[in-house]
């Protein structure tokens, strides 16, 4: 005899391996064991088109449902604080660059004086020379008698005096010297100024370049989010595109067959809204951790598993051949087969070209 608590632990596992029979049969499919399926959901690839800046929208271009290609205008957002910004820019490299040509200029300036400054010290030596040589003959003649002695005392004042002024040239000289330096600092001061002013500059352009919002890349338009006259934020999200040429399906399978499944694996696609037909498809990704299946799932068994999910691309130059027939969303079966080598079985219907 068994107690009430066996009778309802035996019947506690006899619902629990049925379940878990409904649920590999709900992977498997009971056509062929090769074949493997899971629900899932098609999806593409969002970009969402932000504003680099804060700014009004000046204008959208394109409307929900357009297609666009990549580097299309698509929208244009005002700023006026940016603008003021770029003629502030602008006004400080004109001044930066005006800088610049006042530097040079003295630096010329600077350099003629030094060149005038070394034709007086060739004077000054000359004058000094002459100045020697009257000094050493009256010297001589004064010893003699032959000319005054105050003759030869002025002689010698006047070689001091035109060692004075040699002495004051070479200063004036240095003094150009050290005026040439300090112009060439002025200069490279001024040519720093020029290219930190460009550098604004073309950064307040990039900026306003940038609010001329353009597709990142060829899709369609899935949402307006944003309306002209509107002010958004910076990285404020104006539109939303979809790339349909990125679209996969993701589904979900135990670890048991997950771990059978293997990257560039075929696999086709029938959604529930054209079960007549079927779509190509590869495997893109298999996670390589579990986790629990998310409550789209329908049964609660199959919540309560680890599941490993898994993305199946659909072949690109197929969506580009019907990229109007695109929309994320669809619910559908994903078919997958064990054995490569073996043919795809009879049910599945004819692929989609």
């Amino acid at each position: 005899m068994m107690t009430g608590i066996q009778t309802k632990v035996l019947l506690a596992a006899g619902a629990f391996s049925v379940a878990l029979v409904l649920y590999y049969l709900n992977f498997t499919g009971d056509e062929t064991e090769n074949l493997l399926k899971s629900n899932g959901r098609i999806e593409a690839t969002e970009i969402a088109v932000a504003s680099k800046t804060a700014g009004r929208i000046k204008e959208l271009l394109v409307d929900e449902g357009d297609f666009v290609e990549a580097g299309q205008l698509v929208a244009t957002v005002e700023s006026d604080s940016l603008v003021a910004q770029w003629h502030q820019a602008e006004a400080q490299l004109r001044q930066a660059q005006s800088a610049t040509v006042t530097a040079e200029s003295q630096l010329l300036q600077r350099k003629s004086e030094k060149a005038a400054l070394e034709a007086l010290l060739i004077q000054r030596n000359a004058e000094l020379v002459a100045a020697r040589s009257r000094a050493n003959r009256t010297g001589t003649l004064a010893e003699t008698g032959s000319v005054s002695k105050q003759l030869a005392e002025d002689n010698d004042t006047l070689v001091t005096s035109a060692k004075t002024a040699v002495s004051s040239a070479k200063a004036q000289i240095d003094a150009a010297v050290a005026g040439i330096a300090s112009a060439q600092a002025q200069i490279n001061s001024a040519a720093s100024a020029v290219d930190a002013a460009r550098a604004t500059v073309a950064r307040v352009q990039s900026e306003l370049t940038d609010n001329q919002l353009k597709a990142p890349r060829s899709g369609r338009i899935q949402y307006r989010i944003a309306q002209t006259g509107e002010i958004v934020a910076a990285g404020g999200k104006v539109l939303s595109l979809i790339d349909v040429t990125d679209v996969h399906m993701t589904f979900f399978l135990p670890s048991a067959l997950a771990g059978r499944i293997e990257v560039g694996s075929e696999v086709r696609v029938v959604l529930d809204a054209v079960p007549s037909v079927s779509i190509p498809a590869e495997v893109s990704y298999v996670a390589d951790v579990a986790q629990f299946t998310p409550k789209t799932v329908e049964t609660a068994s199959e919540r309560e598993k680890l599941m490993f999910r898994v993305k199946a691309r659909i072949n690109p130059e197929l969506l580009l051949k019907h990229k109007t027939k695109v929309k994320t969303g669809l619910p559908g079966v994903a078919y997958l087969r064990l054995d490569s080598s073996q043919p795809w079985p009879d049910f599945l219907p004819e692929l989609v070209q």
